[in-house]
């Protein structure tokens, strides 16, 4: 959990306050926004960390599979059967058992959890009795599961049984503050990963990080900034970005390596300029070379390096 802006102090604020009890919690929040990670860590700041967090995709239950992989089966139960097999909510016994896109419950599906949250008892498809287990319930959805209800889509009573405690989990247009933050992380985990020293992400870039909506939040993020450190060129990463998107004010703490400083400088100039040439001229490539007195191929070379489109500015 990475932040310092308001409203990531408020979501984690309530994380650190949830994890104190055992009580359901749903979590909503758009695409990307970090719902399982703000699952795992009410679990693992609370008493049951020391006990399995297992997190099921409840899109991905279709109704003929769902008591099997919730419940388990005995051996026999039916033809392929030949042992016993533990269902998630054994699996998560002492735990959490986390129900993500819980939205995406089928009608029938929503019945058979509803009778399960009623006393955590179940009994394993081909079982001669009632088993009890104990697991704590945490959803997620990126829908508010009011309207789903309102819609005829969603139990309400099934609602009442989850929402108990409800996290809502701030898109990263409201979180600027913290998009330096985890672009850099996101450089040192890429690094790791890929044994790759790190690069710097230059100012200009930063910039427009810091402007864009982010439709798809913190995970568009860590694919971008993944990857164009895998696909940098020279010593820091730069993007560019279409017109306008790169004026920013200049960064707060510059690059005091003086080669590293130079190429960034570099590639945010080419960026700019190549931005604003090839927008000129509606993308025209040798057009483009003759008024910037530039080999064409050249060109292409460095249009290619900095991945900008060959497209009118309106396209870019």
């Amino acid at each position: 959990m990475i932040g310092r802006s308001v409203a990531f102090r408020i979501a984690n604020a309530l994380i650190e306050k949830m994890s104190a009890f055992d009580a359901p919690v749903v979590i909503e929040g758009e695409t990307g926004t970090g719902k399982e990670l703000a699952a795992r860590a009410i679990h693992y700041r609370g008493a049951r960390a020391g006990r399995p967090f297992v997190p099921v995709n409840c899109g991905a239950l279709p109704d003929a599979l769902l008591e099997d992989e919730l419940f388990g089966h005995r051996r026999g139960a039916f033809t392929d059967a030949r042992d016993d097999k533990p269902g998630l909510v054994e699996l998560a016994r002492g735990g959490t058992l986390f129900l993500d896109e819980v939205d995406a419950l089928t009608p029938k599906a929503q019945v058979t959890l509803l009778r399960f949250l009623q006393d955590q008892q179940f009994r394993p498809l081909g079982g001669r009795r009632e088993e009890q287990t104990d697991v704590r319930i945490v959803t997620a959805s990126n829908r508010v599961l009011e309207r789903q209800v309102e819609a005829g889509a969603f139990r309400l009573d099934l609602l009442y049984r989850l929402k108990v405690l409800h996290l809502p989990m701030p898109p990263l247009r409201e979180r600027r503050a913290d998009i330096a933050l985890l672009a850099e992380h996101f450089v040192r985990a890429s690094s790791a990963r890929y044994r790759k020293p790190e690069l710097p992400i230059d100012s200009q870039t930063l910039a427009w990080f810091e402007r864009h909506s982010w439709p798809g939040n913190i995970r568009e993020l860590e694919n971008l900034v993944q990857r164009e450190f895998l696909l940098a060129e020279g010593d820091c990463i730069s993007v560019a970005a279409p017109p306008g998107a790169l004026a920013a004010p200049p960064p707060s703490e510059p690059v005091l390596n003086y080669r590293k400083a130079k190429s960034c400088a570099i590639a945010e100039f080419e960026a700019r300029f190549l931005i604003a040439l090839i927008g000129r001229v509606n993308g025209n490539v040798s057009a483009a070379a003759r008024i910037s007195g530039t080999e064409r191929r050249y060109l292409g070379r460095l249009l290619k390096k900095h991945r900008i489109s060959k497209l009118s500015p309106t396209e870019l």
